[in-house]
């Protein structure tokens, strides 16, 4: 058995949130860099290149890349062969949540639904915890933001609508959403399981590595047809026109049950924050 002090956890958490806000991953710059080389319109081209150079800036000078810092959505796998020591485990993420948008003068967002009296804190975290295997932690921390929550949903469809009719609902909540989850954007998609479970698929099929391939052989083709079909709508980067409306579609599917088919669609901005540390 394995000790983990929460004092680690929550160290972790506060560098994460701050590193998640300033720092975009690679794979997003790579992203904008296939975009630049296909996007016809002059004025997405200067919008995607204005993008990486935000990005720069926002590592070089540790300020956010967005305002809008988001929700701070937790996902920890926690061996089942390691002892939580010193208190518990929520509260350390909540505490490295509090400290990482403190210290980092990251943009408290969280209030209260009626009343929109913020928290003051960032606080609560949404926390997603898995039990595995082996002897450790690993947390990945992901900030969402508002306008693009927002554009996200969940539908029980029939099972008679098949592959068709998935792929009709992704397509026309991109279409919906148009400009306001500022793209391109990150496409996220769950399809089977429950009715929350579909919401989570979708959400963590935004953690994949932009243009890494489903290992699904039938779901890396239709997030590659889906991406064409999306890219062809004209919504274009910050919806001002040209062919990058999206960068990826990822997909995450399980099984449902037999009278169901439940399918979310969870859309990223250019913003697709998400920074992970192995204990």
């Amino acid at each position: 058995m394995r000790e983990i002090h929460v004092d680690t956890i929550t160290a972790a958490v506060r560098d994460l949130c701050i590193q998640a806000n300033t720092q975009l991953g690679a794979d997003m710059l790579q992203a904008f860099d296939r975009a630049l080389a296909v996007e016809p319109s002059p004025t997405g081209r200067e919008i995607l290149t204005r993008l990486k150079e935000n990005a720069q800036i926002a590592r070089d000078e540790q300020v956010p890349m967005c305002q809008d810092t988001g929700f701070a959505v937790a996902f920890v796998e926690l061996g089942q062969e390691v002892h939580i020591v010193g208190g518990s485990l929520t509260a350390a993420v909540e505490e490295g949540v509090r400290r990482g948008y403190r210290d980092g003068y990251l943009r408290k967002s969280i209030c209260h639904p009626f009343t929109r009296l913020n928290t003051g804190d960032n606080t609560p975290a949404i926390v997603h915890l898995e039990l595995v295997a082996g002897d450790g932690c690993r947390i990945i921390i992901a900030p969402k933001g508002g306008g693009s929550e927002n554009m996200s949903r969940v539908t029980m469809l029939t099972p008679a609508v098949g592959v068709e009719g998935v792929r009709e609902f992704v397509l026309q909540r991109v279409k919906e959403a148009g400009p306001n989850p500022c793209p391109p954007t990150i496409v996220g998609v769950g399809i089977g399981g429950t009715f929350e479970v579909a919401a989570l698929l979708a959400k963590k099929a935004l953690l994949r590595e932009l243009g890494s391939s489903n290992p699904d052989p039938e779901l890396a083709q239709l997030e590659t047809t889906w991406l064409e079909q999306i890219n062809c709508l004209g919504i274009g980067p910050q919806g001002l026109g040209g062919r990058t409306t999206s960068l990826a579609v990822h997909i995450e599917m399980m099984p449902c049950h037999i009278a169901s088919l439940p399918v979310a669609v969870n859309i990223q901005c250019h913003a697709a924050r998400h920074q992970e540390v192995r204990l």
